[in-house]
């Protein structure tokens, strides 16, 4: 079996997806690599911007400094990097983490993370990254291009982990949210906890069947299951859920069965991940 990928860049949300990593991989019985991605396209689109502005004589030489400060940049940033792997794997061997691995790669985070997946059982992954305190309703930047890269299922941290034991799956009757289904009851992560089961529209013939065999396909694994189909709008009906039904864990696909899944992930997901306080887990 794989291990657990856990992403950090050092931000407020770091210590949040160690302990959700940590958290995953004791359910499942394995370890986790932590994955740390160092990306200077930034220095290096600015060094280029301002070399084509620059005189022939002072050029060479403020080209020079400004090759040497970009540098001194990667290397701080090679340095960083190691420190946050470093307080990570401490995080994680605290929590009874014992077979963690570290990597640093150079690049950009999402076609890392569509590498390194195919090795990986879940990514966790925080809902936003170094600017989090700057945006409370912006997701990461990187997320939602994660979701539609991702080859495994993605577990969303929240700000911070409090123990899990009730779960509710956010059921549309589409492909993404069957294999949600299907991923609760096959496998050891959600094993045991108490599970919901929503649909949010008109209830009708089709709709109840739908929402019955899913129901049915948990039955069967174990679960306790509670399903039901709530008329409203999708958002606000399965965040009402959320806060006022003790729910400690979201499962839900990434898309909806009507959306373009190549062009965006489904609205309401989107809307979920902006406002929910509590780790979404998506499956494509």
């Amino acid at each position: 079996m794989g291990r657990i990928l856990a992403c950090t860049d050092g931000s407020l949300y770091a210590a949040s997806v160690c302990d959700h990593a940590a958290w995953a991989a004791a359910r499942m019985g394995v370890g986790v690599e932590v994955l740390h991605v160092l990306d200077h396209h930034r220095e290096r689109a600015s060094l280029s911007d301002l070399s084509g502005a620059l005189g022939i004589d002072a050029g060479e030489e403020l080209l020079r400094q400004l090759t040497e400060l970009e540098e001194t940049r990667a290397r701080l940033g090679q340095r960083k990097g190691k420190l946050v792997l470093e307080e990570a794997a401490r995080r994680l061997r605290e929590a009874g983490i014992e077979d963690v691995a570290l990597t640093q790669r150079h690049g950009a985070l999402v076609e890392t993370i569509a590498e390194l997946d195919q090795r990986s059982e879940l990514v966790v992954i925080g809902k936003r990254g170094e600017g989090a305190d700057f945006a409370s309703l912006h997701l990461g930047s990187n997320l939602e291009r994660v979701a539609r890269a991702s080859h495994r299922p993605i577990l969303v941290a929240s700000r911070a982990f409090r123990p899990i034991g009730r779960l509710l799956i956010a059921f549309d009757g589409g492909p993404s949210a069957r294999k949600a289904v299907a991923y609760v009851a096959a496998q050891k992560l959600l094993k045991g906890l108490e599970c919901r089961l929503l649909t949010v529209g008109r209830e009708d013939a089709q709709t109840r069947e739908r929402l019955d065999e899913a129901a049915t396909q948990l039955l069967r694994s174990g679960f306790a299951v509670d399903a039901r189909i709530v008329a409203g709008d999708a958002d606000k009906v399965i965040a009402h859920e959320v806060e006022t039904g003790g729910v400690d864990l979201l499962v839900m696909g990434a898309y909806g069965h009507s959306r373009i899944r190549s062009l965006i992930i489904g609205s309401t997901t989107t809307a979920m991940l902006r406002s929910c306080r509590v780790p979404v887990l998506l499956l494509r």
